[in-house]
């Protein structure tokens, strides 16, 4: 029997793997379902998996902790895997993955509907030596956690130390999270919306050193109804300008002849409708702005026109700010009246685009490929003059 490990001991039970169909996006690569299912058709109202009888009880068995208001048993539960990933110029760089080899950052995109209840047991791969080597106060302990931003949890799968909710090198813990559905009645607004998690003990109390590291990703909530998109990506904006870690051409690493969606490489084809999960990390605020698109300034940034007097009343954006912590959801039609080519993807604050904070969506020509476009967004000698003029700026 294996055990869940955690500082408040240990809970047996056997290892199940996923029971049921976990509507996971992996970053940039669009919709992919276990379970032996072929992805929704594009734009079709999103659904929630069916579980059987047996399944449910299995996963009541397994689900440890408190469970909140309005999860009975979990509906789903997943397998998440905290590892230490190569390093990237020598800075230490870590990712969570449905599987220890497929581990990257951000991690993979979850995708719940209001009404489910999910249960993720997180496995702690990473070498102890490692987060010794990220540990900012000695006295702190060597773990890794989880932690979610807006669907609801109790404070046994809040994944901080002070909750003592995370997870020692070596062990595993799970984690629930429920989805709570709009309730008109009581005016509960829900939790459907574009959220993110990431670590909270790796470093010290706040997990500073586990978000800078690649322990980051993010959670879709959608409604009963709400239009699939085609493709989803993940864009943390973060310290130093970056965006998920990268600067500058390590942004956008696509091949002009055979381009493979990812983290570094954003395409789509014309007319396919493409969302991003738009996330803040780190100190700085920041703006995101997509040439030759806009969306509604709505929840999903999509708009029923049927309804004259709303559309009327909300604003169309290209450009919208981004503090720490923040995150959003953004859908645009690629090529929308602009067609194929390449549409620059920055901050719009200009010292932080001009030091490489900046990508680029890939619309793709009929023959699959790229237009042709300078992958550089900033020359090395001009940053380096950037940095030392904006340091000269603030003294």
């Amino acid at each position: 029997m294996e055990k869940e490990t955690s500082r408040l001991g240990s809970v047996g039970g056997p290892r199940l793997m996923a029971v049921a169909i976990l509507a996971v996006t992996l970053v940039g690569a669009g919709v992919l379902r276990f379970g032996g299912l072929s992805a929704a058709a594009p734009g079709a109202p999103a659904a929630v998996p069916a579980v059987s009888a047996q399944q449910k009880a299995e996963l009541a068995a397994l689900a440890p902790g408190d469970r909140p208001d309005g999860c009975v048993q979990p509906d789903r539960r997943i397998q998440l895997y905290a590892v230490e990933l190569p390093r990237d110029n020598n800075q230490i760089r870590l990712g969570y993955g449905l599987t220890p080899e497929t581990a990257s950052y951000p991690g993979p995109l979850i995708e719940m509907i209001e009404g489910e209840c999910l249960a993720i047991t997180l496995h702690n791969d990473v070498p102890a030596a490692t987060l010794e080597a990220l540990r900012q106060d000695p006295n702190h302990p060597l773990g890794v956690s989880l932690h979610t931003h807006g669907v609801k949890y109790t404070p046994a799968s809040d994944g901080t130390i002070h909750t003592d909710s995370w997870v020692p090198p070596g062990g595993q813990r799970t984690y629930i999270w429920f989805a709570k559905p709009r309730n008109a009645t009581t005016g509960s607004q829900g939790t459907a919306g574009y959220w993110w998690y990431h670590d909270h003990m790796v470093g010290g109390p706040h997990g500073t050193r586990g978000q800078g590291s690649g322990l980051f990703g993010g959670l879709v909530v959608r409604r009963q109804g709400d239009l699939r998109p085609n493709r989803t990506y993940v864009t943390a904006f973060g310290d130093l300008q970056s965006i998920n870690l990268k600067r500058g051409a390590a942004t956008d690493t696509c091949d002009p002849a055979n381009p493979v969606p990812g983290p570094t490489c954003l395409i789509a084809e014309p007319g396919e409708r493409v969302e991003f999960l738009v996330i803040g990390m780190g100190n700085d605020m920041h703006t995101f702005h997509l040439h030759g698109h806009s969306w509604a300034d709505t929840r999903t940034g999509m708009l029923d026109g049927s309804n004259k007097a709303l559309a009327d009343s909300v604003p169309v954006i290209d450009n919208k700010a981004l503090g720490p912590g923040d995150s959003f959801g953004v859908t645009v039609v690629a090529g929308d009246s602009v067609g194929a080519g390449n549409w620059m993807l920055h901050c719009h604050m200009q010292f932080h685009s001009d030091q490489g904070m900046a990508t680029m969506l890939h619309v793709l020509q009929p023959d699959g490929t790229l237009a042709p476009h300078s992958a550089d967004h900033v020359p090395a000698a001009d940053a380096a003059d950037t940095t030392a003029a904006h340091a000269g700026h603030n003294q």
